[in-house]
């Protein structure tokens, strides 16, 4: 945060949005995964989901920060 990217900060601004569908997105599909594996622990591919979901929940983040490191201050 050392770095001063006022404009990178605005043009980020309309990913708000897509990070917040992406974040409630994951969100929905980590608690549906957790219950999931929770009652039937053998499943193996209910502990992938819970894994994917929270990859999506973290992916909005590091396209903003990816983003605003291309922008020159």
């Amino acid at each position: 945060m050392g770095d001063c990217r006022p404009l990178g900060f605005l043009l980020g601004l309309p990913f708000a949005l897509v990070a917040l569908v992406l974040s409630l997105v994951g969100a929905v599909v980590w608690v549906l995964g957790s219950v999931l594996s929770c009652l039937c622990p053998c499943c193996c591919c209910c502990t992938g989901i819970v894994n994917l979901a929270m990859d999506v929940i973290k992916l909005p983040f590091k396209i903003i920060t990816w983003f605003t490191d291309q922008i020159p201050c």
